[in-house]
């Protein structure tokens, strides 16, 4: 469950509707127009695939700008918790293990420095033709950490009972296998 794709979708919603993702009152107004579905690997906004609009620079700072809403929070988290209700389920996202499922038997808190979160996020923005920076990466990875550590309701912050895992110098197999080898010791014994 990628968390962050409905933040995401939200402040789409919110910028289509000519708002201002950091005016609360904006934001309230459009929640009551907003049906997100998750579908296979998409994103549907009032039934459109809204799955490559929301990847963009714009976006990811109106998200972090609508997650601060607790508005916001109060429309997405009951739909995180419904949809993995009776399931196993992974789910992503900065309040997930603190907030939404704060009994989660098995939590991860994903990190690297910001040097190579910039690097990997320029790389990702620029295979997709957007035009960017480093630079730019940085100030905008750094402004939305701060903005999301700082937010009164789920702040950003290490989950109890977490296993850190620092990604700064492996790839992205080893941190696979490592998440995952961390999982199987949650599963019962083979009998």
């Amino acid at each position: 469950l990628d968390t962050g794709a409905m933040y995401r979708t939200v402040a789409l919603a919110v910028l289509r509707a000519d708002g201002q993702t950091a005016d609360a009152q904006a934001v309230q107004a459009t929640l009551r127009g907003i049906q997100i579905e998750m579908p296979d690997d998409r994103v549907l906004l009032n039934g459109l695939d809204v799955s490559a609009a929301i990847r963009t620079p714009e976006i990811s700072q109106g998200a972090s700008q609508v997650a601060a809403i607790s508005a916001v929070r109060a429309f997405l988290i009951p739909q995180q918790r419904q949809i993995a209700l009776n399931r196993n389920i992974v789910c992503e996202g900065r309040d997930q293990g603190t907030v939404v499922f704060p009994d989660a038997e098995l939590k991860f808190f994903i990190t690297a420095d910001l040097a190579t979160r910039a690097e990997r996020r320029y790389r990702e923005l620029s295979a997709r033709g957007c035009t960017t920076s480093l630079e730019r990466e940085i100030a905008e990875i750094e402004e939305r950490d701060q903005r999301d550590c700082a937010r009164a309701d789920g702040p950003l912050q290490i989950p109890a009972n977490a296993i850190v895992v620092d990604t700064t110098r492996l790839t992205p197999g080893e941190v696979l296998d490592l998440l995952e080898g961390e999982a199987r010791r949650c599963l019962p014994a083979p009998t």
